[in-house]
């Protein structure tokens, strides 16, 4: 049998060992700057959709379109961003990147800006219902929309090259500005990011 000293040295012994366990196992939270670039698994993350939204919508507004929008127009133009679809290999939330868009095109104060087909229908529910319930000071009268001039539309692509744990991920983004009027496509633009990922654990 065991003395009453060797199961206090047990006690102890498991207790130091339970503790350093949950130790272990316990979550270390850092805070970080918004802006600080981190890549932990060389997936697209929030800096690539910053920093490729800030490049391109850059790029759009020193096109000649708007120069010749603007010869011709008193008001700078209207835009909308409509779907930027994800033909990539992995799961890319394209509502963040559109969101970046926006807050680009919205802040140069080069272009107006209308809400999406989504927010478009929220708010005309919002006016039908201040029409019946709304003062009549107060109402806001249906059909005096912004229409749009011109439709943002792109994909999202990847590449994948892989050896063993290596990977080469080469990400492109296409991005078409599109006349409503006409369909005149007035300006293009392309953007790329190319990562080497080493002992990487993605999938593809």
């Amino acid at each position: 049998m065991m003395t009453r000293q060797v199961r206090s040295l047990w006690a102890v012994l498991a207790g130091g060992l339970l503790l350093a366990v949950v130790g272990g196992c316990a979550t270390h939270v850092e805070r970080m700057q918004v802006s600080e670039v981190k890549d932990l698994s060389g997936a697209w993350n929030d800096t690539d959709s910053r920093q490729v939204s800030q490049e391109m919508v850059g790029d759009v507004l020193s096109a000649q379109w708007l120069a010749n929008y603007k010869q011709s127009h008193r008001s700078p133009p209207s835009v909308i961003v409509g779907d930027i679809r994800n033909l990539s290999h992995e799961h890319i939330n394209t509502e963040t990147f559109i969101s970046d868009i926006q807050r680009e095109l919205i802040n140069s104060g080069k272009v107006e800006f209308v809400a999406s087909k989504e927010q478009r229908q929220e708010i005309r529910e919002e006016r039908k219902d201040q029409d019946i319930n709304a003062r009549e000071d107060t109402r806001k009268a249906m059909g005096r929309e912004l229409g749009a001039d011109y439709m943002l539309k792109g994909t999202i692509n990847t590449i994948i090259d892989a050896s063993g744990s290596t990977q080469v991920r080469y990400y492109q983004v296409d991005l078409s500005l599109i006349s409503l009027v006409d369909n005149r496509v007035v300006w293009v633009g392309q953007k790329k990011i190319k990562k080497l990922v080493e002992n990487s654990k993605l999938r593809f």
